[in-house]
């Protein structure tokens, strides 16, 4: 893989995946680079100036009205670190720091926010080298940036705090030197330059996008599966319908699922189905597609955050201009994946009420009671419903936005915050427990085609999705403990090897 070329113009969602999940190496512009040195050559003639800058020669938040002098300026910027490294709790994954520090990476290449080169070209050597500093995930309000978990990175800078370097957690300093990476130290602006915006937050909801997006797209094929099973109507998919409406997402929905039954006998029109089925099974693509339409919404306000500038104050060397405001204010992100999240509850609703009708014997068009066999005897995917309704509740819990959440800091000069890590925190765990959700559906409708596969034919998409089911969890033919199955289809689900599978088999579900 290329390096990636940073320019701070041109960052997308999965460009943070590569970089922060998959290693990929990155380098910085040399436009970029000299955009930095002009920034930082424009705030050292301020600073001689003893020119009033927020944060630079002044306290920040309610301190701002404090002047700092001379001899304090630099060491200010250490002490800011260490007040602002105030997180707590369990690490934040590996890939989100990263991620972190390839947005800040970006925002520094715009040559607004008046660093030092060496500050910048230090995260690049150590995103490259593998030195990821140890961050707690929680203790950011998403406002004035994530200054918490960023300040945990920039200790880094100073040598201090800790990092992950080659499978090993070690001091800062060790870490570093073991990297081969200097240790640039912090000078005036240096500090608050590598912690305020709101990276964190950005990062997360990056990597979130992308893995919501291939979680979306195998709701559809669960959902072709369960439609198969049910011998649902398939005119309410057909594209025409969609285009009439006009949602993108819908259309896209439509045709992935059409893709995925394509081959089949109920495509074709060879399976008797009713006249109008429940709308669980008709508005698939309306309820999916909403999601597809909401996440690229997100998507679009991510890659803006990206590739913005996020400090404050921001520098502006071609005018000999700095501006204080509130760029770092994480609402603009915050918002929209509120509304992601919640997106991908939604879907999850829907696709329990389809795992109800495969058990429901009143519903189920022939199946047998809880898929089993041996109904009375045995419960079949009775429990299996249960489980799947309590991380349904749970991801309710957890879709009450927390845009709205706002709690004054900051002796009230910090008054609306966004709370937006909070928002990327719970949209994790919703995801997390939708892997699951989708896994029992996957399982249920694998089962129940167990049952039909004498019938007719199944379409290519749903055939190879329950082919690769099968190699992980076997038919239930007569009760077993269930927990080993949901979990290995959680995991197979997270994997996306169904969704590999199938679209070497029908294509690319994005491609309408």
């Amino acid at each position: 893989m290329k390096p990636l070329i940073i320019t701070g113009s041109d960052l997308r969602v999965n460009d943070v995946v590569n970089v922060a999940r998959h290693g990929q190496k990155v380098e910085l512009h040399p436009d970029a680079l000299k955009r930095i040195k002009e920034c930082r050559t424009m705030l050292e003639k301020k600073i001689n100036a003893h020119e009033i800058m927020y944060g630079v020669n002044t306290g920040i938040g309610e301190f701002s009205e404090i002047v700092l002098n001379d001899s304090q300026i630099q060491d200010f910027q250490r002490y800011l670190v260490y007040n602002h490294a105030a997180g707590i709790g369990d690490p934040a994954p590996i890939e989100i720091v990263r991620g972190a520090m390839l947005g800040r990476i970006n925002v520094h290449a715009h040559g607004n926010s008046g660093n030092r080169p060496e500050i910048t070209e230090t995260y690049v050597e150590m995103l490259n080298r593998g030195v990821t500093p140890f961050v707690c995930q929680k203790g950011s309000v998403g406002a004035c940036g994530d200054l918490a978990p960023m300040s945990q990175i920039a200790l880094l800078l100073l040598g201090e705090g800790k990092a992950y370097y080659k499978g090993e957690l070690l001091d800062g300093k060790e870490a570093m030197e073991k990297a081969g990476i200097p240790i640039p130290g912090l000078h005036a602006r240096d500090g608050l330059a590598a912690i305020n915006g709101s990276n964190m937050l950005t990062a997360m909801s990056a990597i979130w996008l992308v893995d919501a997006n291939n979680w979306l797209k195998q709701a559809e094929i669960a959902a072709s599966m369960t439609l198969e099973a049910l011998k649902a109507n398939m005119k309410p998919y057909t594209p025409l319908l969609h285009e009439a409406r006009g949602f993108k997402g819908a259309i896209r929905s439509a045709n992935a699922i059409n893709k995925c039954i394509s081959g089949g006998d109920l495509k074709d029109g060879r399976v008797k189905s009713k006249v109008q089925d429940a709308y669980s099974m008709r508005s698939t693509p309306q309820v999916i597609g909403s999601a597809h339409d909401m996440l690229a919404y997100a998507k679009s306000q991510v890659e803006i955050e990206l590739n913005g500038v996020g400090d404050n104050p921001v520098f502006f060397p071609e005018k000999n201009l700095q501006l204080s405001g509130a760029n770092f204010q994480g609402s603009p992100v915050s918002v929209p994946m509120d509304m992601a999240g919640a997106c991908i509850t939604m879907v999850c609703v829907m696709s329990e009420r389809r795992m109800n009708r495969l058990n429901n014997v009143a519903l189920s068009v022939g199946l047998p009671d809880f898929l089993t066999k041996g109904a009375g005897m045995f419960s079949g995917m009775m429990l299996s419903q249960y489980t799947a309704d309590t991380l349904i509740v749970e991801q309710r819990i957890l879709s009450m936005p927390a845009s709205i959440q706002s709690i004054p800091a900051a002796a009230d000069q910090e008054d609306f915050v966004s709370m937006g890590m909070n928002t990327a925190i719970k949209n994790n765990q919703i995801l997390d427990c939708a892997y699951g959700i989708l896994g029992i559906e996957f399982m249920a409708a694998a089962q129940a085609l167990d049952f039909r596969k004498d019938e007719y034919k199944f379409g290519k998409g749903v055939q190879k999705a329950k082919d690769v089911i099968r190699k992980h969890v076997e038919f239930l033919d007569i009760d077993r403990p269930l927990y080993p199955d949901h979990t290995v289809m959680k995991e197979l689900v997270k994997s996306c090897e169904i969704l590999t599978e199938v679209e070497k088999e029908v294509g690319s579900l994005e491609e309408v």
